[in-house]
This record gives structure tokens, C-alpha cells and sequence, in this order.
């Protein structure tokens, strides 16, 4: 199968080609600009099974019909873009495909180009060809994480999710170009169930990613995009309420300066931020703080037949970087699918309908990419605990012991043996003094109470007559998705993270009173909770980079008799 790959070591068309060099039956044509980086590239991938053949192509310049027919590819793939900027001709590749009967696939994000691929249906069937456009994140992976949540549902009122990668991978100037293209100008959204429109990266909201038991994400802010989503998820739920995308860039003040420049566009104190693409290309080369981490969701609201109202959301984050991997993701199941035999439906339209979650998921695995679901609806959120509504599906994935730790649905009194040790600087020991930690000692009895209500939980520990108390809730804002602990004016926030046997608190977050203190400077050690033989044990750290460590207490815990 000989494939030719447009924008073959650029971004996305260099992941794609990572992702099929374990195919010996292809031979991969890594085609751009500039014939000196395509034969780099090839050179540099020493381990390829599949053949890679440099090879020079400019949609600009070339008889893109005449040069198809002299190379006889069985399949183009356009991973260059930007797709909202290809001039009058924006189908030029699409056509020269229709006019030699070659197999298309592309990466479009733009809402009027994958939206107008259906012009060529007919075309595309009368030659027993596959032209698919949008197989990338958006709208493919949205689509079908969609359609995923929305199993059993009645109707969907709305539709939500957001694109957030890492600030360390490098972003094409193709990517900021689309994206400063439409930046206050009029872009399709779904409102109050009609296609009207709003401006381009100037509505915002914040949302946590985060896979249930997993590290999530810190809080991001998202921000309007042009997508083929509004009219692709209306077309599927053509009674929806509303539908909103978002990406989120970091650091967040690049993210900011840019919205706000939307807003002059869409005053019309200036007319396009096209000409700043470079600049801002520039930025966010050098300017790399956060996490090197990136990832998505996608939330649904809806009802099922008996009128339930059910909110459900997935989520996805991929460390190390390997983010830039998921818009090709679709691409290579549909290759892996020709060549075990599985042949496309003919005709041009959105990739929506050819590929199910299953299809993503044996790539997420091999590239330890995480996955999640959360679910709620009215009935859950008053019959389930605290630390239950947080973990949600991965509940079941805790040990029986600490899931009965966590399963006190009125108040609980707890006891067993800890060992205490305390930090010998002057600073940790005022620290200490001040929150009423235990002194240090070797087989110390300790109590703990738990006191559940509807919102929240007070636990009062007390070791050897001496107690402290802290009060832990569903976090909102900024720990959204998070557990709150409280000590006096202190609030922490907290993930909870599941190992095997372990469940560990990560601190993500932490304010002063309410106002928000700088996340370097917030306390830190490792605190978690595990099972040995089905007994429950703690371990608990506290420290600081400045005072080093403040206590350290470990030990067992069961409940008393009578609880």
C-alpha cells in the first residue's frame, strides 16, 4: 500500500508516520516544501519497517492531478493545513484525488471545510472512493466519545469539551495560524437549539481533566474554537440544546494576551491576528511553563426515558508528552483496518460514523495515554459518600479495607496504633504547635471520628488525649474534582490518586483564607493510605522545602466495636 503523506515530517504527519513504521506492507511518500527536511526525516527513522521515500510537494506550485498519476498512490493523506487558509481552491487535493480514483484521508479541523466535504459524494461513489475529512480530534474522537456517553440516553440537551495540550510539545505554525485566523471573528455555534454564532477564543471557561483515580490536570481555561463539532454532533442529535468546544494553551497568560486580542478583532479595533501567527509561534517556543502533560475531555448532559437527568464526561490525559500522537490516532485504525482486509464505505463525508471508542483504545493502552469516565445524576449524588462521589467509576478499584475506611455514612469512631516523628527545626515545630500535631512517640493509641453530612465530612484525630481536626469536601474552582481539607484558615487541595493497594492524596492546590497561594510553595510529602492482608493502614507526611519535614505519623486503624 503506497501512501502519500503531505506534511510528512511536520507535526502531525511525523506522529502519523511513528505510528505506521511497524507496517512492513506500506510504502510512506513524506512529502512537503522542502525536500532537505523529508530526506532528514527519513534518514532519521532507522528503525521503520515501512518504507520511507522522501518526496518533494507544494500544493502551491505543482499540477497536484498530473503528479498523482505519475506516483499512483492507493492513498493521500493531508496533514499539512492550516485548513482554514487554502485560498479560493480549498478541495485542490480533494479533486485531483476524485480525478484519479485515489483513497483520501486528512486532518482537517476547520468547520466549513469538513462540513462542505459532502459536495463530493456522489463523485466520490461513482469512482468506488473514500474521501474522509476531519479524522482527528476534532471531530472524530469528540464525535465518538459523544456517542459513547450518550448510550441509553433519551435525548441530549448539551454538549461540552476542550482540547488541553502540553505547553513542552511543539506546535506547528500551521496550528496558530488556523487558530489566529478565526480569533474574533464569527464562528458556528449551537445555542438554545439553532446554528447561530459567537466570536472566536473569546467566550472562556475553566475545567479540571481528570481521569477518576488519576493525577488530573490543574484546573485550565478553555476557550472558544472553530470546529467542525457544531454542525458534525448536530447533525448526529439534530434536537440538541448546545454545543461548546474549547482548547486550552499554557502558560495561561499567553492564553490571555490572546483572548484579549480576540476582543479587539471583534471590536474591529484591528481587523485579524493572522499577521501576529509568527510572533505568537515564536512565544510559545521559548515561553514552555507547566506540565508536560496535555489532554481532553468530553462532558454530556441529557435524560433517559424516564426522565432522569444524567451528566456524564470522559477524559483523557497523556503524559510525556505524547498528546500530538491522538489527532492521528484515527487515521492509523483506519490504515491497521484496510490492511487486515476492512473496506471503507465509498463516498466524501465527515470520518464520523467509521469508528467506535473500542477503535481508539489498544493505541491508548500501547501509549500508556489514560482514560476515564465520570458519571452522576440526582440519585447517585445523595446515596454515595464523599470519597466515593470523587473516585467515582475507580471506587471499585480500592481495596475493601480502605473502601469501608471511606464508607461512614454517620458518625464513626475508628482506633488503632501510630508511630509519630516530628521535624527538629524551630519553624516546623511552631507549625506543629499551631495546628496541634501529635508529639513524637513510638506505639501511640489513636482515635479517629468521622462526622459525614451532606457536605462534607470532620474528622478529629487524636493521639494519646492530644486531638486536631480537619474538615474534607467535594472541591469546587480552581479544585474542581478534588478533595478540600481544611485546617483553620488553610485549605489544601487534594487528588486523589490510586496505586495498587494504595490510595494517595497529592496536594494540587492550597489557599490561605480563600485566596489562592502560589502551588511551588505549598507543603508537600507522601501521604497515602493501603492495605496489607485487608487491614487498613495510613502514612501520613507533611513537609516543606523551607522547613523540612513537620511530622510523620503511621499506623493501623478498624472501626470500634459497636461502629
Amino acid at each position: 500500500m503506497k501512501i502519500l503523506l503531505i506534511g510528512g515530517y511536520g507535526t502531525f504527519g511525523s506522529r502519523l508516520c511513528q505510528l505506521l513504521s511497524n507496517k512492513s506492507q506500506l510504502t510512506l511518500l513524506i512529502a512537503g516544501r522542502s525536500l532537505k527536511n523529508a530526506e532528514k526525516f527519513c534518514r532519521d527513522q532507522t528503525n521503520s519497517l515501512a518504507k520511507l521515500i522522501p518526496f518533494y510537494f507544494d500544493r502551491n506550485q505543482l499540477d497536484v492531478e498530473t503528479r498523482l498519476r505519475s506516483i499512483q498512490p492507493n492513498l493521500v493523506i493531508d496533514t499539512a493545513g492550516p485548513f482554514q487558509s487554502y485560498g479560493n481552491d480549498p478541495y485542490r487535493i480533494v479533486k485531483a484525488c476524485l480525478a484519479t480514483s485515489t483513497n483520501y484521508l486528512d486532518l482537517a479541523d476547520s468547520s466549513q471545510f469538513v462540513r462542505d466535504i459532502k459536495q463530493f459524494d456522489e463523485q466520490a461513489k461513482s469512482k468506488n472512493i473514500y474521501v474522509l475529512s476531519g479524522v482527528s480530534t476534532v471531530p472524530l474522537l469528540t464525535a465518538v466519545v459523544a456517542r459513547h456517553l450518550a448510550k441509553g440516553l433519551f435525548k441530549v440537551h448539551s454538549i461540552k469539551g476542550g482540547i488541553a495540550p502540553s505547553p513542552h510539545i511543539n506546535i506547528g505554525l500551521n496550528v496558530i495560524q488556523a487558530i489566529t485566523g478565526y480569533a474574533g471573528q464569527r464562528i458556528p455555534v449551537v445555542r438554545q437549539g439553532q446554528l447561530t454564532s459567537s466570536y472566536g477564543l473569546t467566550e472562556t471557561m475553566h475545567y479540571t481533566i481528570s481521569p477518576p483515580g488519576y493525577l488530573p490536570i490543574r484546573n485550565r481555561r478553555f476557550a472558544l474554537v472553530d470546529v467542525p463539532d457544531y454542525y458534525i454532533l448536530r447533525d448526529v442529535w439534530p434536537d440538541i440544546d448546545s454545543i461548546w468546544i474549547g482548547a486550552s494553551t499554557e502558560p495561561e497568560i499567553l492564553h490571555r494576551l490572546l483572548t484579549s486580542l480576540a476582543w479587539l478583532v471583534r471590536w474591529r479595533l484591528i481587523s485579524s491576528l493572522q499577521p501576529l501567527a509568527p510572533a505568537f509561534h515564536r512565544a510559545i517556543q521559548i515561553v514552555r511553563w507547566g506540565e508536560h502533560r496535555g489532554g481532553m475531555f468530553v462532558s454530556i448532559e441529557g435524560v433517559d426515558r424516564q426522565g432522569q437527568k444524567h451528566e456524564r464526561s470522559w477524559h483523557l490525559i497523556a503524559d510525556d508528552d505524547r498528546g500530538p500522537f491522538i489527532p492521528v490516532m484515527g487515521i492509523g485504525v483506519l490504515i491497521s483496518q484496510t490492511l487486515d482486509g476492512r473496506k471503507l464505505k465509498s463516498g466524501a463525508r465527515a470520518a464520523v460514523p467509521d469508528l467506535d471508542l473500542e477503535d481508539y483504545e489498544n493505541l491508548f493502552r500501547h501509549y500508556h495515554i489514560i482514560t476515564g469516565q465520570r458519571t452522576s445524576t440526582n440519585f447517585d449524588s445523595v446515596s454515595m459518600t464523599l470519597y466515593q462521589k470523587l473516585l467515582d467509576q475507580a471506587w471499585y478499584e480500592l481495596p475493601e479495607s480502605i473502601r469501608k475506611m471511606h464508607s461512614f455514612k454517620s458518625t464513626t469512631k475508628v482506633a488503632g496504633i501510630a508511630k509519630v516523628d516530628r521535624g527538629t527545626s524551630m519553624m516546623s515545630r511552631l507549625i506543629a504547635m499551631i495546628v496541634g500535631f501529635p508529639d513524637a512517640g513510638q506505639d501511640i493509641p489513636v482515635e479517629v471520628v468521622f462526622r459525614p453530612d451532606s457536605s462534607g465530612e470532620l474528622w478529629t484525630r487524636t493521639f494519646a488525649g492530644k486531638s486536631f481536626s480537619s474538615w474534607q469536601a467535594v472541591g469546587h474552582s480552581r479544585s474542581d474534582k478534588l478533595l478540600d481539607e481544611r485546617f483553620g484558615p488553610f485549605t489544601f487541595g487534594l487528588a486523589l490518586v490510586i496505586q495498587p493497594k494504595q490510595l494517595h492524596l497529592v496536594v494540587r492546590n492550597w489557599s490561605f483564607l480563600g485566596i489562592p497561594l502560589p502551588s511551588i510553595l505549598a507543603p508537600n510529602g507522601d501521604s497515602y493510605e493501603y492495605d496489607d492482608n485487608g487491614q487498613f493502614y495510613f502514612h501520613v507526611e507533611i513537609k516543606h522545602k523551607f522547613t523540612g519535614l513537620i511530622v510523620r505519623y503511621h499506623g493501623w486503624l478498624k472501626p470500634v466495636d459497636g461502629n
